[in-house]
């Protein structure tokens, strides 16, 4: 069946002396894996291995079979070229270091439009602006509604949040409560947008802190989910 989808690129890795595995979201058919056979190699097809950097989003035409894991990529060109994503180091450090967040968080194959819609404007957003410091604590927060354990906000103004029960509470109860510094930030990111985002001022210890509390989060959620490899760079090239 030849379909046409958007698509997100998650991740590649070299399979053999010529070939290339991609991870893709799509569109219409949710997490999608292709074999790009003889591309590294031939540099004048249609495939090119440049269009597939971690975020890039693309128009795909592909022969898809229900019963193949690795499908098949007829045709592909760019669907938005990023002006700074991918040349701006700071915003490609993020992009990798997102790029395998959600290949380790998507593990459906059917599609969800809500989440492709709130995937392809947000990476859009951090293209287009120049303050975004703490562009990836709130698309992490924001991501967790689509992914289903959004935080429990009827009861925000209680003194504690308990991370693994997403909810709000009034005292102590476990080693998953948390409070200060890391509880203030919690209530600010969910009360904000990420146009408003610069107008939140923490400095790099606070950011830290708050992201490995979000991957713990993450962890106690989603059964499938992994801290990222690519976590210890991420935090070399925003701590230095």
């Amino acid at each position: 069946m030849i379909s046409k989808t958007n698509a997100i690129v998650l991740s590649r890795i070299k399979y053999s002396d010529n070939d290339l595995i991609v991870r893709c979201y799509t569109e219409q058919l949710g997490v999608v894996s292709f074999l790009l056979k003889g591309v590294l190699k031939n540099k004048k097809g249609k495939v090119k291995t440049a269009y597939f950097q971690m975020l890039s989003q693309l128009q795909l035409e592909i022969n898809y079979q229900d019963n193949r894991s690795l499908q098949y990529i007829k045709d592909v060109k760019p669907h938005l070229i990023y002006s700074s994503l991918h040349t701006t180091i700071y915003k490609s450090t993020i992009a990798m270091f997102l790029a395998e967040v959600l290949s380790t968080s998507l593990q459906e194959e059917e599609k969800n439009e809500l989440l492709y819609s709130y995937l392809e404007t947000t990476f859009q957003w951090l293209d287009m602006h120049n303050e975004y410091s703490n562009f990836h604590l709130l698309f992490l927060l924001k991501l967790t509604k689509h992914l289903g354990f959004y935080p429990e906000i009827k009861d925000i103004d209680l003194s504690f949040f308990n991370l693994k029960d997403g909810k709000f509470e009034k005292t102590y109860s476990d080693l998953y409560s948390i409070s200060g510094e890391n509880l203030t930030l919690l209530k600010q990111l969910l009360g904000t947008t990420f146009d408003a985002l610069p107008l939140i001022k923490i400095n790099s210890r606070q950011r830290q802190a708050f992201l490995n509390m979000l991957l713990l989060y993450f962890e106690l959620h989603l059964g499938s989910f992994k801290k990222p490899k690519s976590l210890e760079v991420f935090n070399q090239v925003f701590n230095t």
